[in-house]
């Protein structure tokens, strides 16, 4: 029997399933057959049904449920969500591994059970596996990467982690944090699993004519300022809010003001705050409560004149940066976090120490005064600039490195790992 590709993800929220979708057609395009493992909770799925009614020989998924909770003195263990974790997927691998031979196994969300390798070891024995890691931060201080000081903590997932990545089997890590490998060539260096930089990818676009966007998405003449994604406190939607209110009272700043346009589902206690201080804005916000198309997105990131990346406690990788870089739009971007570490330069836009309203409030009007929006000169500010730092460094910019995130990048990244 031919070997497969087991791809193992159980939630399908967020970007996850969309890993899973990728890591699929990356080894099918290879010549290989893949398997996509999750949960039952996502037989509805659009991944789901499009795999079942594509009905392809090389491509198929497979439910499986968590097993049955321990009721032995071992019980305990499972309210720790690494052990929680590291028994589904040992579960899931070895159900589907007596049924066929496995050539490979790619782990998503590698995260879900990263710490609990060193006492666990691999869930799937000497079976060689990738995982990819979105949310190893504790590194993050030693690289110049503004995020809080929790010395105990990173220290442990550092130790952790070095024994992590002597795992039987592990061919490779996978880091959408370009960070990571910087920090593992130095502190690990050949020992243990080769450690990657993975580009977070999203589909090549190319941005629209931003009248005919707007046009679309009728929206009004005048400045956009676009917050996108999933919309909760962490996007710094509070504070945004209340530093255009106050541009909002203030007659000479009033006129600056742009016009906020947010689009993404909300969580129901932003809903809540948005219904009641919308009103209070002026311009006349947008607020589009809703999952967003492709062709949505597009539209939006070509009708909007600059990005919010103002969040909070956020320290991980952006896809909404991605794409204001993709797009050419300036950001106003928080100091912390890989955002931080990416914007630093201040070439992308104001970068804020703080969510302070008149930090905020002084943001934005330097990123609408620039009027680089405006200005087809100036659309090509960053990449010159990410050029020119890289000559004069030897390699890529922060900035430039933004340009290795493609879904071709990032299909052959996998791949290689494989080799």
């Amino acid at each position: 029997m031919r070997e497969s590709v087991l791809i193992i993800e159980p939630n399908f929220t967020g970007h996850r399933w969309r890993y899973a979708q990728w890591a699929a057609e990356a080894y099918t395009e290879a010549g290989y057959r893949c398997l996509i493992v999750t949960e039952s909770r996502n037989e509805d799925h659009r991944l789901a049904r499009k795999i079942v009614a594509a009905g392809r020989n090389d491509l198929e998924i497979a439910f499986v449920d968590p097993p049955e909770p321990w009721r032995n003195a071992l019980s305990r263990l499972e309210r720790i969500q690494y052990v929680r974790y590291h028994r589904y997927f040992r579960y899931a691998y070895g159900l589907l591994s007596d049924f066929q031979p496995v050539a490979l196994v790619v782990v998503p969300y590698v995260d879900y059970f990263l710490y609990a390798l060193p006492f666990l070891g691999s869930p799937f024995g000497e079976t060689p596996w990738i995982g990819i890691t979105m949310r190893a931060t504790f590194h993050h201080r030693k690289v110049g990467v503004k995020a809080p000081d929790q010395k105990v903590a990173n220290t442990v997932k550092s130790l952790l982690f070095r024994r992590a990545m002597r795992a039987p089997g592990i061919r490779a890590l996978l880091s959408i944090d370009p960070t990571l490998p910087e920090w593992s060539a130095r502190a690990l260096g050949s020992r243990g699993a080769a450690i990657r930089y993975l580009a977070d990818p999203f589909p090549d676009a190319r941005a629209d004519d931003p009248a005919r966007a707007r046009e679309r998405l009728r929206l009004s003449s005048g400045p956009h300022l676009l917050v996108y994604g999933s919309i909760t406190e962490r996007k710094g939607i509070r504070e945004l809010v209340t530093a255009l209110e106050q541009m909002s009272r203030d007659e000479q700043r009033a006129a600056q003001a742009p016009t906020l346009v947010v689009a993404g589902e909300q969580d129901a206690a932003t809903r809540e705050f948005l219904a009641f201080h919308a009103q209070r804005l002026k311009p006349a916000p947008v607020l589009l409560d809703l999952f967003v198309t492709n062709e949505m997105e597009l539209d939006l990131f070509s009708a909007c004149d600059a990005v919010w990346l103002g969040y909070k406690g956020h320290y991980g990788m952006s896809g909404v940066l991605v794409q204001a870089y993709r797009f050419k739009k300036p950001v106003i971007a928080t100091a912390d976090g890989l955002i931080g570490w990416f914007c630093r330069s201040g070439e992308m836009g104001p970068v804020i120490d703080d969510l302070s309203p008149q930090a905020i409030v002084s943001a934005v009007e330097n990123v609408f005064d620039d009027k680089r929006s405006d200005d087809p000169s100036s659309a090509a500010t960053a990449a010159t600039a990410a050029t020119a730092a890289s000559t004069a460094l030897g390699g890529p910019s922060h900035e430039q490195l933004l340009e290795r995130n493609t879904l071709e990048q990032f299909k052959q990244t996998l791949r290689e790992a494989m080799e």
